[in-house]
């Protein structure tokens, strides 16, 4: 585990409501700085190296990445992209949390409302994982109502999330944040830093990998 223990389940006390994250998955596994994922998944685009992070507006320790990763996202070449998947883990409150991301995307306020939406959770404790108080905080933050209403109760949407769910098993995600790149290197490392810079190196890897140079 790349964070202390006793810090996770401070962490995750402090939190308090039922917020029991399997743990950060940035971790060493036998002293390598990533895990093969066995098979490697299929990725959206082959023309970009595709960078995943799996996480959820719930976690603690995604709110404490979230700003990491995007200075990191600001400085990659033009041929990487990086995309969210919000787990749920089986879980209610964090499937409500999902749809979330995946309504905000389609009335194009999740990047503008991310930075927000960690900090109302962890900071103000604004329970978003319940559909009332969620409504009422995105018209507030500027939201059209009705495109939100509409776009949260949609097919799209509940297809995104069983989507994300079926990645979750596929990639066989346990714990959250976790960095996957190219769809075939799990990333370790013992801190947030660490994992961004062997991130970076398994960026050029994959890099090196489509331009046929081992």
């Amino acid at each position: 585990m790349s964070l202390a223990r006793r810090s996770f389940v401070a962490a995750i006390f402090a939190f308090g409501t039922a917020l029991t994250v399997t743990g950060s998955a940035f971790a060493q596994s036998a002293g390598s700085d990533y895990t093969p994922i066995v098979p490697a998944q299929p990725t959206e685009n082959a023309a970009k190296i595709e960078v995943l992070e799996f996480f959820s507006y719930g976690c603690p320790h995604c709110a404490d990445f979230n700003p990491l990763l995007a200075a990191w996202v600001a400085r990659q070449a033009g041929d990487v992209v990086v995309k969210k998947v919000p787990v749920t883990f089986g879980r209610a409150a964090w499937a409500n949390i999902a749809k979330l991301y995946y309504a905000l995307e389609i009335t194009g306020d999740q990047v503008r409302l991310e930075a927000d939406i960690f900090r109302a959770i962890h900071q103000e404790r604004v329970s978003l994982f319940d559909d009332k108080v969620m409504l009422e905080w995105v018209v507030k933050k500027g939201v059209d109502q009705k495109k939100f209403s509409d776009a949260y109760a949609s097919f799209g949407v509940m297809s995104k999330v069983k989507r994300a769910e079926q990645m979750t098993q596929s990639y066989k995600i346990s714990g959250v944040p976790t960095l996957v790149v190219e769809g075939k290197y799990q990333v370790g490392g013992r801190d947030f830093g660490e994992a961004l810079a062997i991130a970076e190196k398994l960026v050029v890897k994959a890099r090196g990998e489509k331009s046929g140079k081992k």
